[in-house]
Parts: structure tokens; sequence; C-alpha cells
């Protein structure tokens, strides 16, 4: 078997193309490396070294007893120098591509020779020079459409592992990163500028947006074709012509893919809405008893279960509220559970005391200008609705001195530090099994668990009321640029150690083994989603020392729990957790997705299906978490290794550790491109991190995050995070993406002109 190959070189610009610029190689040895009998197992390596490329196509004839099949490759020559271009151009990444030989009817034989047709320099060069200077748009995207269609060939065994499911879809992405292999700069210009096609567009279909631009110019055209240009640009990959004329690659078709995937995965959208909201919710929500009702109908179609946090026991809570909620609401609302993963966090903090802080506003001058607004209801009631925020909420074990109290009525009691303190009974609330109070405080006052109220005027033992439950202050350590940390393996770090510094250092701590095995002093560390920056100066088995290099003026607090980023360490992780292959079984029992945290490997997705097939959950929606520079870069390949599974598919930015993994000025550019190419795999983007967090937080959004709103329509959901606020945030979002807000035409006046301006 004789097979003759074309191979790309690339020259400088403005240089005349060399004399090996097409090369043929005998590949008659190399039969000793394929299986008997199989041609489908030759493998070609094509390394596009320049971006910069334009393309002349060559027929590849196949022959077989005396017959010939044309077939079609693509000769990619540099572009002529571009003064509007730099010298330098952007690679494109290597990869090892395949392509299968085939009949024209799908049937293979190993004894099949190839020839090439081998052009003089001469004509290579009248080609070329005819492509570069005529600047033909019509030979330009057949060039481009036809390096697409060869793409497609030479991963068509990528293509086939992929699921029935997502074979469309698998090719389109293919399609996709073809087409960003090349530098198509010029030609975007060209075809804005006759209006015909936007190639920043046609994402979710590549090929069919291509063809319809062909057939465009093709009729548009005033003159016949050249027999010879027809025999060398015609596009004749049949297989994919095939798929074109069965409807597979029709841009209908195409859109409605990503539709069905997006609903399959996240559920059909209401009425008018042009993306799913999810929320993220925790143990708050087990304490009240309407938050989840007042959330999904706010407009919120997904709740979120972080099992980072929590118990089989509290989540188990939630989602019973949620299913309960959702069918009494009759608006259906599907549940992710996000798995752990790998993800460094600051470990547990001795709990702090129980007590809780009452302070009354004051003016610059220390003058009271609002007194604190205290809620005082029994033991077990739910928190006051979304409209009254108290400053303190106090539960009262002690239903009979609650039911003796009246409007203007004084409480007293003495605080955690001794001190005499009054309260001021100001409004009444009826509540679910009883009543509640608002009081005021005109002083500041500390008040622990086993507090002693008692109505000033009545006998005490007939009107006390005793305070319970108060939370336990949360720990942590407030830091400055400048200041030394120390981060110990070790969690059985004393209360004093947190609160004060030990010989110049705050410590805490972090129970993955992880940190201290990869890091190494000099790198760069980030803690909370980058609030505080640092840099590792030494380091040991079980403990490592950080200077600190950013922080507020007046220090940042680091907690429990806390996010632990490492952006220049080679960690290297497992990819599912033994906690996460626990909480999976939960999952799969009680949830309709599962987020994957920390994908940075195909490895990570192949161990993933495994525990999936394992457990025969086909019908468990997938989640990847892309918040890791590993992850981004690889994406296409972690979308292709997904989709040889059945599971329903989607992908969620989480911007907080990859704007931290990554840098924050790339963030930008990274959620745009993430965008990208899951349009063009007609997978579903979740936009995650800190939407509408000052909303959430606050109840006052700013207008960065509104356009951040606006920007993240494109994706097919948008997640919140839980805070205050967050049902007056679920019901802004649910406006926005009802397009309520958007409906705002300027109102064009005619422009009247005056007589006496001529």
């Amino acid at each position: 078997m004789a097979l003759g190959a074309i191979s790309t070189c690339g020259v400088a610009k403005g240089s005349t193309l060399p004399n090996h610029a097409i090369r043929t190689a005998n590949l008659s040895h190399s039969r000793s490396f394929m299986p008997s009998g199989s041609v489908g197992a030759l493998q070609f390596r094509l390394k596009v070294k320049n971006s910069v490329f334009r393309y002349q196509i060559f027929p590849l004839f196949m022959k077989e007893r005396g017959s010939l099949a044309p077939r079609t490759l693509v000769f990619a020559a540099q572009k002529e120098s571009d003064e509007s271009e730099s010298g330098s151009s952007q690679s494109c990444i290597e990869d090892q591509m395949h392509m299968a030989l085939e009949y024209n009817d799908g049937s293979r034989d190993p004894d099949v020779e190839v020839a090439s047709i081998t052009l003089s320099e001469a004509d290579l060069s009248q080609s070329a020079a005819q492509l570069g200077n005529q600047g033909n748009l019509l030979d330009k995207l057949k060039a481009v459409h036809l390096h697409i269609l060869a793409m497609e060939q030479w991963n068509a065994s990528r293509i086939k592992l992929c699921h029935r499911n997502y074979t469309v879809s698998a090719t389109n992405l293919i399609h996709y990163l073809a087409l960003k292999c090349l530098d198509v700069e010029q030609l975007k210009e060209d075809l804005s500028s006759v209006g015909l096609l936007n190639l920043e567009t046609i994402n979710p279909c590549v090929i069919a947006n291509l063809t319809a631009g062909i057939q465009m110019l093709e009729n548009l055209k005033s003159y016949p074709l050249n027999i010879k240009e027809n025999a060398c640009g015609e596009i004749s990959n049949q297989k994919s012509l095939d798929k074109q004329k069965k409807g597979e690659f029709i841009i209908d078709t195409m859109r409605k893919k990503a539709s069905s995937n997006m609903k399959i995965l996240l559920g059909p959208l209401a009425d008018e809405r042009t993306a799913h909201i999810m929320v993220t919710v925790g143990q708050e929500v087990t304490e009240n008893e309407t938050l989840i009702t007042d959330i999904l109908k706010s407009g919120a179609t997904i709740i979120r279960i972080n099992c980072a946090h929590g118990n089989p026991s509290i989540w188990s809570e939630i989602i019973r509220r949620v299913r309960r909620s959702s069918q009494m609401l009759e608006k259906p609302c599907r549940i992710l559970m996000d798995l752990a993963g790998p993800k460094l966090r600051t470990g547990n903090m001795k709990a702090g005391p129980c007590v809780i802080k009452i302070s009354p506003k004051k003016n610059a001058c220390g003058n009271i200008t609002l007194p604190a607004q205290v809620w005082l209801c029994h033991k077990g009631a739910n928190p006051p609705a979304g409209h009254i925020s108290p400053d303190a909420i106090l539960s009262i074990d002690g239903q009979e001195f609650l039911n003796k109290l009246q409007l203007g009525d004084t409480v007293r009691f003495h605080d955690a530090r001794g001190k005499k303190r009054t309260l001021k009974i100001c409004k009444r609330f009826p509540i679910f099994a009883g009543t509640a109070f608002m009081a005021e405080c005109i002083r500041t006052a500390y008040v622990q668990s086993g507090t002693e109220l008692y109505i000033k005027g009545q006998k005490r033992k007939s009107s006390v009321g005793e305070v319970v439950d108060v939370p336990a202050v949360e720990q942590f350590v407030r830091l400055r640029v400048g200041d030394l940390l120390i981060i110990s393996l070790d969690s059985s770090i004393k209360q004093d150690e947190l609160t004060q510094p030990t010989v110049d250092a705050y410590r805490v701590s972090c129970p993955s083994s992880y940190l201290f095995d990869s890091v190494k002093p000099g790198e760069a560390i980030a803690f909370d989603d980058g609030k505080i920056w640092g840099v590792i100066q030494g380091t040991s088995a079980s403990e490592l020392i950080v200077s600190i290099t950013h922080a507020s003026p007046r220090g940042t607090k680091l907690g429990a729990e806390k996010s632990i980023n490492i952006p220049e360490s080679n960690i290297r992780f497992e990819g599912l957790t033994t906690k996460d292959l626990m909480d999976l079984e939960f999952v799969a029992a009680n949830a309709d997705m599962v987020g994957i945290s920390f994908i940075r490997d195909v490895r990570d997705i192949v161990v993933l299906r495994a525990e999936l097939e394992k457990r025969k959950l086909h019908n468990l929606g997938i989640v990847l978490k892309i918040e890791t520079s590993s992850g981004f870069e690889k994406l296409p390949l972690l979308l292709l290794e997904a989709m040889k599974s059945p599971n329903p598919l989607g992908v969620m930015i989480a911007r907080g550790d990859l704007a931290v993994e990554c840098g924050w000025e790339r963030l930008g550019d990274i959620q745009e491109e993430i965008l990208s190419i899951c349009s063009a795999a007609h997978v579903p983007v979740i936009w995650a991190t800190q939407v509408l967090e000052s909303l959430v937080k606050s109840g006052v959004p700013t207008r960065a995050e509104l356009t951040d709103v606006a920007n993240g329509r494109r994706a097919s959901c948008i997640m919140l995070n839980k805070g205050k606020h967050i049902v007056d945030a679920v019901s802004t979002l649910d406006i926005i993406l009802r397009g309520k807000s958007t409906k705002v035409k300027a109102e064009l006046k005619p422009l009247v002109l005056s007589s006496h301006l001529f």
C-alpha cells in the first residue's frame, strides 16, 4: 500500500512559497504498525505552526482496480504580508487527529492504493498568487469550509466514541475548534463588508452557516465558474454532505438540539423567560418554614445544595421542603447537588461564645439617631418576613412571658457584662402559632443564651422569659498586610491561638494534606476567593508560613471553610474524593443533577463516568464546574469525554475560583470563550458567582451587577448565592430575565428645522 501525504510548513511573511511546500511520503513501511486489514487505524498528525494561513485545495484520488474516487485535502499556504497585522501570530494547539479512509458507500478495504497529485512550483505559486491577489471571497469561504470538514474526518474516531445523543453536538464542536484554529480576521471583515455572514455568531451551527454563505455567494456570481477551479475547489466530503441532506446539520435542527439539551438538563423555561434562576441554599432554609416557598414564588426554578457544607440530615430536610413547595405551588423545581471535590479550604475553628451584640445607630458625634430594632418571638418561631429587618432576633423560652407583654411595656435585663439594659415594646405582630413583638434598645447590649428578661413593674415569678438559641459567634482572624499566618495540618488549634498572634503569627488549619505536599516557598497563595493574598515563606510536612501581601487597610477577616488557592502550584488532586463517592450515593437518590467541582483533566471525567456506569445512573444530569486554569484550557476535551455517556450535560462558570486561578484581568475573556465553546457543543451554561451580590446582602444592587446580569442572559441559567435579601434578588432577576426591563426603546422625534436657520 502506498500513500501520498500532504504536510504543511510555515514560511516567513512576504516570502515566496518553497519547493517543499508539498511533500509526498511513501508510507508503505507503516503497514507493520497497523492492525491487519484495517485502514481506519492510520493516523495523521496535523501541525498548524501558524494560524495565519490561506488555503489551496488539491484533489486526492483513491485508486482501486483502475477506478478513481475523488477525495479532497487542504494545503495551508502562508498569507501575504499584511500591514494591518503584526509580525507574530497565534499558535494553534496541536492535537492528534485521525482520518478513516472509506469508500463512498462507507465500506473499507485494506488493499487500497492512494496516490497524490503533485503540482509544480509554478502551478502552486500561480494558484497561491491568484488566491492572495484576487482575494476571492467565495474561494476563501470554501477553503475554510473544506478545512472544517477535513478536521471532522481527522477526528472521526473521537466523534464515533460519543453517545448517539451527542454525535451532532460533538461534530459541531469539532467544526468550531477547526474554525478557531484559523486566522479569519480578514475574512470576517470581507464578509461583514458585504453584509453576508458574521463568523462570531455561527457557533451553534458552524457548517450549516458556512454552507448557506457559500450558496448565497454562488447565487450572487454573475459569471460562470471556471471548470478547472470547480474541479479543484469543490467540496467533496460526501459523508458530511449526506448528513446535511438528512437534516442533521441544518440551522433549525442544530438550534433545536441546543434547546433540547437545555430542557433535558435544566427543565423547560417559563413563559417569556430567557434563562433559569438557580439559588444556593443551606441550613437557613430548615429554620424558616416559608423561605423556600418565597424563593420559588419569586421565580427560582432550580435549588442548589453544596455538599461541602452540612450533612445528609440537613440535605434531606432541604429537599423535602423543596419538593413540597414545588408541588404546592405547581411550579417545577429541579435540584443540583455539588460534590465538594478536592477543593482546599480553611479548617473548622472552635465555636465562639453564644452572644449577640445589639447596637443602636449613632451619628458622627456619638448621638443616637435610631434605636436598635429587636425581634422577640417564642422558641422555634420562624424569622420575620422579608420586609421586616430587625437588628437582632431573640428567641424566648416562656410563652407566658410573651402572652403578658403589652405595647408600651419596658423589659429589663442584665447583659453579658452585667450592665443593666431595657427594651421598649413598640409593635405587635401575629405569627404562626403565637405572637411576636418588635422592641427598641437605645444602649449597646450583649445578650447571651440564658439571659433572663423581666417586665418592669410586675412580679418576677410570673413574668420571666429566658433567651435561648443564641448562635455562636463566628470565629476568625483579621489579617493585614505584613502579618504572618501559619497554616497547620492539625485542626486542634486552641481558641487563644486564633484570636491573638502566637510568636507574631496568626494560625488557621487546613485538613487536606495536598496543600503541604506540593507547595514551594515563593509561590503565591490566596484565601476566600482572592480577598486575601500572601506569599509562602516556608514549608514543612505539616505547616506553612505565609506572609500577607494583600488585604484591606483595616484588615480582612479569614474564617472557617474559606477557599485556599495556589495558582502557581501543580497540586495533584484526586478526581473524586472518598467523601465525594459517599455523597454521590445520596445525590443519585435525591437530586436531579450532580455538580463536579474542580475538574482539571480528562481522567477526572473518566473516573466519574466509571462511577456513574457502576451505579447505572444514566439519567442523572452532570454539571462540570470550570474553576481552574487546567479545566478551562482542556474544556473541549472534557466535553468530548463527557459526551461518551448519555447523561444530560452542562457547564458552570465558577467565576470565584476561576478568577483567582487564571487572573482577574483574564476573567472576562475566559467566560466569553467558555460560552462560545459550550454554544458550539450545544451544552447549557450556568452563570455563577457574585451575581447581584450587593442586592442579596444589602438589598441594593450596584450598576455593574445589573449589567453583569444583562450580559449573563446569554447563559441558560443564572445562579444566586444565599443572603439576607435573596427573595428580593430572585424577584429582580426574574423581571430582568423576562425582558420586562429590556423593552425600552428610545423615542425618536422628528427633527423640526426652524425657518430662521436658512
